[in-house]
């Protein structure tokens, strides 16, 4: 066996098992939620915010108009903002304002925020918390759906992966495979597998219930965590139930205009996903060239069996890629440049390295928050 069929081999026993063998992650739909339970349920939803003024309005109104029978309140926490965010979230008798303190060190800005959030939230004595981000606009019916699966389910932390923005051209080209991607690593099946250890969870939409909070010693557990949600997943799940699904009606209203806003927004994290290791950057590198570029490439190889495995690899990343295309309205014409994306994806993992061994990795909102 040649070297280039080899190549074609290993792409498409990659696929196969992909396909076949990851917990069907690629088929992207909305899990009906139970019906909502008979016991109305209080809910503390906590918001940290850090320069939110053209989206927090939309994000706080979609929360205090929920229909939702049991007792919810809104708890913003200014996170040191410098525009209007907090006169840009309105007054009302169901929100409260929280002026986080200074950041002290150890602490990632969100988590500091969602931390002072949290004390200033139990003092209420809820069932649940709502951690969701300022940017995220909840359905009407968005709590209820939340309690009801949890309830229904004995589940410790419940979240949805919300409908991203993607109405740009950059937007629709890439968010889609952001997605595709991240259910790639966190299989929703397999996390809600308790004979599984995969744990993940989507940092905009999460329940949680106070008990599982604090019996993982709460936010300050996880206080230096870059990925924060998928931390705080894995935490619960080691002695608790979880669950991650995905929704068309809870959105996000940030966007990204352009490629490079993009690629900044996946440079932030990709090299923390990879523990700042060389080799596993190295190995990502080689493993997504084999597994996304090399498929097209085989066809134009003159070799017969590195063809016909590269036009069958292509075909089985086509056809997964198109649950998540339909998913988010896109036309199926996308499905076959999923080779392209995943380079674009690519270029920005090795920028997040490039950053972070420049000492500004994980810059968000002014704050450098993976220094080397």
């Amino acid at each position: 066996m040649t070297i280039i069929e080899l190549v074609g081999a290993v792409s498409l026993c990659a696929w196969i098992y992909l396909v076949f063998g990851r917990g069907g992650f690629w088929r992207i739909h909305e899990t009906p939620a139970p019906p909502q339970a008979e016991t109305a349920r209080s809910v503390a939803v906590v918001i940290p915010a850090r320069n939110e003024e053209k989206v927090v309005g939309q994000a706080v109104n979609s929360l205090i108009h929920q229909r939702y029978p049991g007792r919810l309140h809104v708890f913003l926490v200014d996170d040191h903002s410098t525009d209007r965010t907090v006169a840009a979230a309105g007054v009302d008798d169901r929100l409260t304002i929280v002026t986080a303190r200074a950041l002290p060190g150890g602490w990632t800005g969100k988590l500091w925020a969602m931390s002072e959030g949290l004390a200033r939230a139990a003092l209420l004595r809820p069932d649940y918390f709502l951690l969701t981000d300022a940017d995220i606009v909840h359905s009407p019916d968005s709590v209820s759906q939340l309690v009801a699966r949890a309830e229904a389910g004995n589940l410790d932390l419940v979240s949805l992966m919300v409908k991203l923005e993607s109405e740009s051209f950059a937007e629709r080209a890439v968010i889609p495979a952001f997605v595709f991607f991240f259910f790639m690593l966190y299989p929703p099946a397999w996390i809600a597998s308790a004979r599984r250890s995969t744990a993940g969870a989507a940092g905009g939409c999460i329940l949680i219930r106070p008990s599982a909070l604090e019996r993982i010693g709460g936010i300050t557990a996880i206080r230096s965590e870059l990925i924060d949600d998928c931390a705080l997943a894995r935490k619960v799940k080691r002695g608790g139930n979880i669950w991650l699904g995905v929704t068309r009606r809870t959105r996000s209203i940030r966007g990204y205009g352009t490629f490079a806003e993009l690629r900044r927004m996946i440079s932030r994290t990709a090299f923390t996903q990879l523990g700042h290791s060389v080799a596993l950057l190295a190995g990502t590198i080689v493993g997504m060239a084999i597994v996304y570029l090399a498929p097209p490439l085989l066809l134009a190889s003159r070799d017969a069996t590195a063809e016909i495995c590269g036009a069958a690899t292509w075909a089985l990343m086509t056809l997964s890629y198109i649950p998540v295309l339909r998913f988010y309205g896109r036309s199926m014409v996308w499905a076959p440049f999923l080779p392209v994306i995943a380079l674009f994806y690519l270029t920005a993992t090795f920028e997040s390295a490039v950053l972070y061994w420049s000492g500004r990795g994980g810059q968000w909102k002014d704050r450098v928050q993976d220094a080397r």
